[in-house]
């Protein structure tokens, strides 16, 4: 974390001397030497660290001084300016300073843990409890995505299919196209497709759940191969779907380009 912080600082350039200013550095010269004397700081003391733990005490009284001066600024009216923390994108604010006194907290306890070696039992049992926090992690971001999900599909609403009465074949006429029909089914479904439409490609799986459904029909007429039949309904275009009971009335009609949007023809 220290080498994290330090490289921050040396990546973001001038941006970073400048975040200095947050805690009132107003002189140039001067934010300049602190930002330089933090980073040589943290690397120092991260080298520490790694050869002796003791070492981590230091690093503690370093970071718990880096969050005083953040409550400080806090106190001054500072909260939202650039921290410098991490680089110069970071914030001061409730959240750095909890960040930093909880790293301090850590590297204060760092010299005081058992100085033991773990046996392969209690490496696995520490892989198995990282894992299952990492499932029940997973999980919940999972349900929030799929509440998310719920709530978009409430805020927008489907729309029904485009039905328009000059379009198409008369609701409540009868057609002879059912006798192309070979089912006895109680609902035929007429879908028109054109070979020069990539929705209708994309729609081909929802056709085929449709098709499952025992009381329903689907038969697919192709705009070159069935070109009487286009001509004869009067179809607009494609994808469009004629819906007709067993004595060939049609029922209803319209576009369509999703399988919510047939569905509600074959509700109608």
């Amino acid at each position: 974390m220290l080498l994290l912080a330090a490289a921050g600082k040396a990546r973001a350039g001038r941006s970073a001397p400048d975040a200095l200013r947050s805690y009132g550095l107003e002189d140039a010269r001067l934010r300049t030497a602190a930002w330089i004397a933090a980073m040589g700081a943290e690397v120092a003391l991260a080298v520490a660290v790694v050869v002796n733990v003791d070492a981590a005490l230091a690093a503690a009284a370093l970071l718990a001084a880096f969050a005083l001066a953040q409550v400080f600024a806090i106190a001054r009216g500072r909260a939202g300016a650039p921290c410098g923390c991490f680089g110069g994108r970071g914030r001061i604010g409730q959240w750095s300073v909890i960040r930093t006194a909880s790293l301090a907290a850590a590297f204060a306890a760092l010299p005081f843990l058992p100085d033991a070696k773990l046996s392969t039992d209690a490496w696995l049992a520490a892989g198995l409890g990282v894992a299952l926090a990492a499932v029940a992690a997973l999980a919940v971001a999972l349900l929030a995505l799929a509440r998310e999900v719920g709530e978009l599909r409430l805020a927008v609403a489907p729309q029904a299919a485009l039905s328009l009465a000059h379009e198409g074949p008369e609701v409540g006429g009868r057609v002879s196209l059912v006798e192309r029909f070979q089912g006895d089914t109680p609902l035929k479904v007429a879908v028109f497709s054109s070979p020069s439409c990539p929705l209708c490609a994309a729609l081909e799986p929802s056709l085929r759940l449709l098709a499952d459904d025992p009381a329903v029909e689907v038969r697919v007429f192709d705009e070159h191969d069935d070109a009487d039949a286009w001509e004869s309904l009067a179809v607009p275009g494609s994808p469009y779907a004629v819906v007709l009971d067993a004595d060939g009335i049609v029922l209803s009609k319209g576009t369509f380009n999703s399988l919510y949007q047939l569905e509600s023809l074959v509700r109608a």
